[in-house]
């Protein structure tokens, strides 16, 4: 979740003001496509295929005022001392600037666009969860099938199908359970502490609606479900519990979520918690291992690896980048946006490129309502630059692209760890450092 431009500075972690209701959250997922996001153009087929890397080509003019531009304005004190950064041109891969690019650093959300990029990768953009109700023995069961974007109104049709089902079987009433154990009880990742419960991100489990925050995702569903059957006519006796559906239950009603495509450019616009170690888990899954932070974070190192991003001195923990401990260097970041834009992989990444924030997109993470490129040398980079946002307590980053002035697609990342400055002031430096790269601040 995002943190609000109201809270604690103390806090840096992502967090929104206030949870909007299910029909709010599809209407945004609608607007996000609205006309600052339609005026940069940005969608992987604006790029030329690879080329061989060229790290030490030559620089053109635009290019060399860009890197001298930037040497200077990455001493900007609000950036501290540790700063990670670097410009590559998208076809080429050469490098038109770099200060230390291979520093492992702390990079907060930018770490959800490893989890995109192996989500995408290894489900397919056209998975669907599934989250069914099946009967067995005088009990209804809820069985989560990792699907973070399940509402109440998909609840409704799931007990409006399942009540016909006992109707026609002259059944009045049943008992409610829900079954959650495609993932195993949760934890915490290494980095994380209780205080990250439930506000900023909740115990991660199979089931759950409307994206509640809260501690049992998966009893609170399944309590919703049983008023629901309620509603219906049905009499639910007892409380609902929580237990694994019998091998021998009778299907009785699916629902299936919409494409993982959507739902990755939502958990990137937004920079969605609670999505990104869902997502974790049922690429672990997919690849074959358990449904840990440790088989999700194995699946994605493999996944990079298959793409050809380098490695060295990358380590993370969960999905979202709310862990403390996770390193990864500003040219790993640089790299992975590099290849999701690449047109050879469009048809399985290019959702990766089109999930992040446009440069003042109203309810995405880099819009005007947290403060984003409104100074007098970022505002003119708005709606030219597409980039992740991440922000914890001491680490700020942005990794994105943007069409500069030499008229050639670049991509950059800058990771700031440390600085002592205010996070507004920090992000305020970082929009400028895009804006730079763009060549609107020139």
């Amino acid at each position: 979740m995002l943190r609000s431009p109201s809270a604690s500075p103390a806090r840096g972690r992502h967090r929104k003001a206030r949870t909007p209701s299910p029909s709010l959250r599809r209407a945004t997922l609608l607007a996000l496509t609205a006309p600052v996001a339609g005026s940069i153009l940005a969608g992987p087929s604006a790029f030329a295929a690879d080329k061989p890397v060229a790290k030490n080509a030559a620089l053109d003019s635009a290019e060399r005022k860009v890197a001298k531009n930037l040497d200077g304005r990455a001493q900007d004190t609000r950036l501290g001392n540790t700063l990670g950064g670097v410009v590559i041109d998208a076809d080429s891969r050469k490098t038109v600037w770099g200060h230390e690019a291979t520093t492992a650093l702390m990079p907060a959300s930018n770490t959800k666009l490893a989890t995109a990029t192996a989500a995408l990768t290894v489900l397919g953009p056209d998975h669907r969860f599934t989250t069914k109700v099946v009967y067995g023995g005088g009990t209804l069961t809820l069985v989560g099938g990792g699907d973070r974007t399940l509402t109440t109104g998909d609840l409704k049709a799931l007990a409006k199908t399942a009540a016909a089902g006992l109707r026609n079987a002259r059944l009045t009433s049943v008992k409610v359970r829900v079954d959650d154990s495609l993932f195993p009880k949760p934890t915490l990742a290494t980095g994380w502490n209780t205080g990250y419960y439930p506000d900023t991100v909740a115990p991660v489990r199979a089931l759950v609606v409307d994206g509640r925050m809260v501690t049992d995702t998966a009893l609170d569903a399944g309590r919703s479900f049983a008023q629901l059957l309620t509603q219906q006519g049905v009499t639910v006796t007892g409380q609902v519990t929580r237990g694994a559906a019998g091998t021998g239950n009778v299907p009785v009603a699916q629902h299936q979520s919409d494409r993982l495509s959507v739902i990755v450019k939502h958990m990137l616009k937004v920079s969605d918690n609670d999505a990104a170690e869902t997502l974790l888990r049922m690429t672990a899954l997919a690849s074959g291992r358990p449904a840990t932070f440790e088989g999700g974070t194995a699946a994605v190192r493999t996944v990079l690896t298959r793409y050809g991003v380098s490695l060295d001195h990358f380590v993370i923990h969960d999905g979202s980048g709310l862990s403390r401990a996770n390193r990864i260097p500003a040219r790993t970041l640089a790299d992975l946006l590099a290849v999701a834009a690449d047109p050879r992989h469009s048809s399985t990444l290019k959702y990766v490129v089109d999930g992040l924030p446009v440069a003042g997109e109203a309810g995405s993470t880099l819009g005007p309502e947290w403060g984003r490129f409104d100074t007098a040398h970022s505002r003119c980079a708005v709606g030219k630059v597409k980039a992740k946002t991440g922000t914890l307590t001491g680490a700020l980053a942005l990794s994105g692209l943007t069409k500069a002035k030499d008229g050639r697609w670049k991509v950059f990342s800058f990771i700031e760890n440390g600085s002592t400055a205010a996070p507004d002031a920090i992000k305020d430096a970082l929009d400028g450092l895009a804006a730079t790269v763009n060549g609107c601040w020139a």
